[in-house]
């Protein structure tokens, strides 16, 4: 019995879907080399079209161009820059003028000019035209209903025109001068060159154009102006004459006068009111002396000679003496109160004029003011006047003077050919091809599922390719045995003599002696390889039983011609001895024991004792068994087999069987805790390898020969 490992087929599977995300850079230029010839093929496919297109299908386009250059520095005969401007220098001006060489306003001049509505190259209608008899047979040919088109109005015609006339044509500035190139591109040489020229010779003459509306719209607006402000200027001097005469006021100078007497007034008024204070306040401060009874402060306040008299004559005088100084100082006291009167009626009365000569001068300033207001305004529409009737003076001289701001440099004289770029047109294509190429070879091996050499094989799964073995040149069952037999050193008899003996070496301590080959589906070549080992291990001396286990297919009678009609069944029931159900197939060299129909399950046959004890029996009588077995994908039976064997071989095929059955066909033998010793890889096309690249990993398989007739595919 062989070892088991439950896990083990499902470790090898984790670590391959471990790395499934690396990409391996290697891998991925051996599949672009094994695809050379499909990428070669595609790249001259693409070379051929891209050829075709460019030297026969394209319709070759002219270019012509000519150079203009922008005068932005040009004098002008009368200085009118402040009327209209001409181009700017900097950038964005100068871009500016890129979009109006490129306008739809020049387009419509050029279209006027070479009358290119009846140019079929430019006007689509009439390149249309011509196509009415293609278009009504096709609509005959597909029975469609007729509609009755419109015809396009002049308008249309014009505004398509226009549209194709500037989709020929690309303005260029030069970044470091103020040339532009205007180039045109068509389909005839001629015609490139006049549009090009046209369209420059537009441009430039709508610059004229546009000075000369410029200068018409000036002169019109400043006539206009001028006459305005002569009748301003008119009403403004009236105006002045009205507002002198409605004033009394003659000049500036008597209003300085005016001013100067009430600074005057004003000081005086000052004056007055100062020495009415001051006799207010001395008349208080003799008033206190008074009532106080200090007649020596009394007689001081006075420089009176009498009141001097009298003061000296108090001591001695008696009370008359003091009543006379009493009274002399009274009326002294009464004179100071009459002079404080006097003043202060003076600076009521001064105060008044004051008052009436401040509103004099009021008056007199507000007419003043107005009347310097007034002159200036007239001041100012003088000098707008006589300005505005200078520049329309100078814009009137500059009628019929005007100058474009661009000049033709170069005009176009032969048109160059720019389209198609043969050459470029085949690198791309040839680019093109190899990109289409590599990307097929790319999608067909992502695309592909099976397997192609046992390297991809044991990368997926993880566990060992025991062999290899190419497709056996025949093209019926019954000829296989033959072919073995007489083609010893054939490349399928070599590769089988390797898988015998790397199943040999898979267990060095303990060979294994019974051995089961199985595969995902039928078809995968499993009974050839299992009737081909038992051949081969025949020509070692060993003795062999080929045990035919798929028992619901039988195929053993296709390629025995001596088979009995009794088997396994027979056998494994007692009711025939096994030396009477195998028979000795001589070509072969091996005892053969072909499948029975039975009505009982497959299944329980291979699961009962009695196989076991068959198996144990034929161990003792065979050096090697060999069992076909039914694929794991389609019945349980190989599962159950396995559990009897010692070993087993997993046939797959060569790019047909796909990934998902090899791993399927594993987790299935892995939930019956079996373990394959390896795979065997069949039905290797050395042909299709060395296409695919690959026959240089084969040696021999790469250099077999295919002998001719069909390829027996079980």
């Amino acid at each position: 019995m062989q070892g088991q490992d439950p896990t083990s087929n499902n470790r090898h599977l984790a670590a391959r879907d471990d790395d499934t995300d690396e990409i391996d850079l290697l891998e991925l230029a051996g599949t672009l080399w094994r695809g050379k010839w499909i990428i070669l093929a595609c790249s001259l496919l693409s070379a051929a079209m891209g050829g075709y297109y460019a030297y026969r299908m394209a319709i070759p386009m002219y270019s012509a161009g000519t150079s203009i250059a922008i005068d932005t520095s040009g004098p002008q005969i009368v200085d009118i820059e402040n009327v209209f401007s001409g181009v700017s220098s900097d950038w964005y001006s100068l871009n500016t003028e890129v979009g109006k060489i490129s306008s739809r306003r020049l387009g419509e001049q050029v279209v006027r000019r070479l009358d290119l509505t009846e140019n079929p190259d430019f006007n689509p209608y009439l390149a249309t035209s011509s196509d009415d008899d293609t278009s009504g047979w096709l609509s005959n040919l597909l029975q469609t209903d007729e509609i009755e088109e419109v015809p396009p109005t002049e308008t249309e015609i014009f505004n398509a025109t226009v549209d194709s006339a500037l989709g020929a044509i690309t303005v260029n500035r030069d970044p470091d001068s103020y040339i532009f190139t205007i180039t045109a591109t068509t389909g005839d040489r001629g015609t490139s060159v006049l549009l090009a020229n046209t369209h420059a010779d537009a441009y430039i003459a709508d610059q004229i154009a546009i000075k000369f509306e410029a200068i018409e719209r000036a002169v019109t607006w400043l006539t206009e102006r001028v006459t305005e402000l002569e009748s301003e200027l008119q009403r403004q001097e009236d105006g002045i004459k009205d507002l002198r005469a409605q004033s009394s006021l003659s000049s500036p100078e008597a209003l300085q006068a005016i001013n100067q007497q009430a600074n005057d007034m004003e000081d005086r008024l000052k004056e007055l009111r100062s020495l009415a204070d001051e006799a207010e306040a001395k008349i208080a401060r003799l008033e206190a002396l008074r009532d106080d009874g200090d007649f020596e402060s009394m007689a001081r306040a006075f420089s009176d000679p009498v009141l001097q008299q009298l003061y000296q004559r108090l001591e001695t005088g008696g009370e008359e003496a003091k009543e006379l100084f009493e009274s002399r100082f009274s009326l002294l006291l009464e004179r100071e109160a009459s002079d404080r009167r006097r003043a202060s009626t003076q600076a009521e009365a001064l105060e008044a004029s004051y008052a009436n000569l401040q509103n004099e001068i009021a008056a007199k300033t507000q007419d003043l003011i107005e009347l310097q207001q007034a002159e200036r305004e007239v001041e100012a529409t003088r000098v707008l006047y006589e300005t505005f009737l200078t520049r329309l003076k100078e814009t009137t001289v500059q009628r019929g003077l005007q100058e474009a701001d661009a000049l033709v440099l170069s005009p176009a004289i032969a048109a160059r050919k720019v389209a198609p770029r043969e050459r470029r047109i085949l690198a791309l294509s040839i680019i093109l091809g190899i990109m289409a190429g590599a990307g097929l070879v790319l999608l067909q091996s992502l695309l592909h599922r099976g397997f192609r050499t046992a390297e991809d094989l044991e990368k997926y799964t993880g566990l060992t390719v025991l062999g290899q073995i190419p497709r056996i040149p025949i093209s019926r069952r019954a000829e296989l045995i033959p072919y073995l037999k007489a083609k010893p050193t054939s490349a399928a008899s070599e590769a089988i003599r390797n898988l015998r003996t790397s199943v040999l070496l898979s267990n060095i301590d303990t060979p294994p002696e019974v051995i089961m080959c199985t595969s995902s589906l039928p078809g995968e070549g499993k009974t050839t390889q299992a009737i081909a080992l038992a051949h081969n291990f025949a020509g070692l001396g060993k003795k062999v039983l080929l045990l035919e286990g798929d028992i619901r297919r039988r195929t053993f009678s296709q390629y025995l011609d001596n088979a009995p009609e009794k088997g396994l069944i027979s056998a494994l029931s007692g009711e025939t001895p096994l030396e009477d159900v195998t028979f000795h197939d001589d070509a072969l060299g091996a005892d053969v024991l072909i499948g029975e129909k039975s009505n009982v399950n497959a299944a329980d046959i291979f699961s009962s004792d009695r196989f076991d004890q068959f198996l144990t029996y034929v161990r003792s009588v065979y050096d090697v068994i060999i069992i076909d077995s039914p694929p794991v994908l389609v019945v349980p039976d190989a599962r159950v087999v396995g559990q009897s064997v010692d070993a087993i071989l997993y046939v797959v095929k060569w790019e047909k069987t796909t990934k998902s059955q090899v791993e399927a066909g594993l987790r299935q033998l892995e939930t019956a805790n079996l373990r394959i010793a390896g795979f065997s890889l069949s039905q290797i096309d050395t042909k299709a390898m060395q296409k695919y690249g690959y026959g240089k990993k084969y040696g021999a398989y790469g250099a077999a020969t295919v002998e001719a007739g069909k390829y027996y595919e079980n």
